[in-house]
């Protein structure tokens, strides 16, 4: 593989975020609205404090180019030891398999270096590229979720997608 790399986002990150948030937004929308802006950022990165979130980025070897976001949400530790998985692709990356790298390479972190137990991805049943990522990771859907999330302001049904610890296997 070798077509990614995934570090944990950075200020410095903030200016190429955003120009590729909104050169993706038709990729983007309606499963996803992340920042669109500087001020957008800097809040995204206040809440990857790396206790309760962690976001990471992805960019292709390659080039250096922005691949996609990787997030790790909601972190629950003590007897639960499990988070919530958040990924989205960048226009222009997609087809070539570098997002299933980049989100494998976070799980791999997530259950290595920061001890959780499980993660869960809640997918809109009509992303089906999300759910067919998921799906390829080894997750397996739980169950479904009416009204689950409120995105781009209207309450959205999801599926709910999950991988424990001892049934990762990282892709080969």
């Amino acid at each position: 593989m070798a077509g990614v790399v995934v570090q944990r986002v950075r200020h410095e990150d903030g200016p190429e975020l955003v120009t590729a948030n909104l050169a993706s937004i038709n990729l983007h929308e309606p499963f996803v609205y992340p920042f669109h802006d500087l001020v957008g950022f800097l809040a995204y990165l206040s809440r990857c404090d790396g206790e309760r979130s962690l976001g990471y980025v992805a960019r292709d070897l390659a080039g250096g180019h922005v691949v996609g976001v990787i997030n790790i949400n909601e972190i629950v530790r003590g007897v639960f030891q499990s988070a919530y998985l958040g990924y989205y692709g960048m226009a222009g990356m997609t087809g070539r398999g570098l997002m299933r790298e980049a989100v494998g390479l976070v799980i791999a972190r997530a259950f290595s270096e920061h001890g959780l137990h499980r993660l869960e991805a809640n997918i809109q049943p009509e992303n089906e590229p999300s759910r067919a990522l998921a799906r390829s990771l080894g997750f397996r859907q739980e169950g479904y979720s009416p009204r689950y999330l409120k995105i781009g302001g209207a309450w959205r049904d999801h599926e709910r997608w999950a991988i424990l610890s001892e049934d990762w296997q990282a892709p080969e």
